[in-house]
This record gives structure tokens, C-alpha cells and sequence, in this order.
């Protein structure tokens, strides 16, 4: 007899006995599972994912946009030589004549033309300034021109959110071409909404627009072409111009 016809015949006997069920089948089944297999495919599967989100992310960064980069300095610029520097130097001194003859009507126009001045110190002593000493004067130069953004835009529109310049003040030391980039545009919102108010600023305007063309230009050509003599300095003189028609709208 084997032993599937010795449980059935158990089965038939035990049931006969009062208050015994047999249940042919037990109802607790065991299942045998794998002590890491799946654990360790899901584990794979979600560092593989955090993996490619940290690659995306660094590709991300590696082609952010210049003003979120590091200022770098090297010889460029025009500094190569004497010449350039001199032009350099020359092309710096206007940005301290637009500050000392801009309007000074209250507390905001104060610290705008002030900080007009700082820049044009600033450029000075960068494009005159050479070795180690050069990189920190770098700095300077372009947190002078985002501390003067942020006046002018503050003596334009008294009414700025106080969270985007306490913003402004906490990146200024970092990157202060991204803060210059931001507070650039609002004033050039603010001036074409007053032209289009005031006829008598719509001249003003119009060189304003020429000059910031041209600026571009020579900024974005002195990037390309760092030996090219003479075009940072051509990018300082159109700045200024464009500075100059700026201070029209604090009169």
C-alpha cells in the first residue's frame, strides 16, 4: 500500500471520531523566497536611478550660463599690452565723471552715483593691476558693476520686493554677473515703460538702445577674440554712453 492510499484510509477513520474535521488539504502553504535576489534588484534599480539623476543634474551645471560661472582672470581683455591697459585705464575715468554728475536727490541716487564712481575706480586699478593681486581686483570690478545694478534699480523703483534684494545682497559676492543680468533688466523695463510715458525721454532712450546694442557686440567680440586690441575699451565707451542716458531717468 503507498502512502497516499495509507493518508486516505487515516482520513475515513478519523472522521468517524466525534469533534475531528480532517481537512484534505492543509491551508498554510509555504512558499520558498529568495533571501536576496529581489531586494537586490530593486536596490541595483534605485541606485541606478539616483545615478542618472546625478549625471543629468552635472551635465545640467557643466552648461549652465556664463554668469553662473566663476570669474576667472587671465592677461585678456586688452591688457596684453601697454597700449590696451592705457586705453583701458583711459576708457574707466568717464564712469566716475556719469557718478560724480549724477542726480543725488535722495538716499538712493546717493549710493547709485557713489557706486558709479567705485566702478570706474574699480576697472582702473583691475586693468592696471597684474599677478595675484589682479584676481582679487577682478572680483571687485565685476561686484562693483552688480552693486551699482542694484542701486540704480533701487533709486528707479523704490518699491522693489525686499526679498529680491536681500537675494541680490546674499549671491553679490558670488555671482554678481547673474545679479547684474537681473537687476540690468528691470531697469531696461522701467526706462521703456517711462519712454513711452515721456516723450522727452524716448531720444534718450533710442541711444540708450544703440548703445546697448553696441556693448553687446564688443562684449560678446572680446569674449571671442580676447587679443583683439582695443575692443574692451570700445565695450567701456559704449557702457557709458549707455549709463550716460540711464541717469536721464533720475533728473
Amino acid at each position: 500500500m503507498d502512502h497516499q492510499a495509507v493518508v486516505v484510509s487515516s482520513s475515513r477513520v478519523l472522521e468517524g471520531v466525534h469533534g475531528v474535521h480532517v481537512v484534505p488539504r492543509s491551508p498554510f502553504t509555504v512558499e520558498e523566497i529568495p533571501k536576496h535576489g529581489g531586494h537586490n534588484q530593486s536596490t541595483l534599480q534605485s541606485s541606478a536611478t539616483v545615478m542618472g539623476q546625478q549625471l543629468m543634474l552635472q551635465r545640467l551645471w557643466q552648461q549652465r550660463p556664463a554668469c553662473l560661472k566663476p570669474i576667472h582672470c587671465c592677461l585678456s581683455n586688452g591688457d596684453q599690452s601697454v597700449l590696451g591697459t592705457v586705453a583701458n585705464i583711459i576708457t574707466s575715468l568717464p564712469f566716475i565723471a556719469l557718478g560724480i554728475n549724477a542726480p543725488r536727490k535722495n538716499l538712493n541716487c546717493k549710493l547709485y552715483a557713489n557706486s558709479l564712481v567705485g566702478v570706474g575706480v574699480a576697472s582702473s586699478l583691475y586693468h592696471s593691476s597684474r599677478g595675484t593681486l589682479r584676481r582679487y581686483l577682478r572680483w571687485l570690478d565685476y561686484t562693483m558693476i552688480a552693486a551699482t545694478s542694484v542701486c540704480l534699480s533701487k533709486a528707479l523703483r523704490n518699491e522693489n520686493s525686499k526679498l529680491l534684494m536681500a537675494a541680490s545682497a546674499v549671491c553679490l559676492p558670488f555671482q554678481p554677473l547673474m545679479v547684474s543680468v537681473v537687476h540690468t533688466g528691470m531697469m531696461e523695463v522701467a526706462f521703456a515703460r517711462k519712454a513711452l510715458e515721456n516723450p522727452q525721454l524716448r531720444t534718450a532712450h533710442n541711444v540708450h538702445k544703440i548703445s546697448s546694442l553696441l556693448g553687446g557686440v564688443f562684449f560678446v567680440a572680446d569674449d571671442m577674440f580676447p587679443t583683439t586690441p582695443f575692443l574692451h575699451a570700445a565695450w567701456h565707451l559704449a557702457a557709458a554712453v549707455c549709463v550716460g542716458t540711464c541717469n536721464k531717468l533720475l533728473e
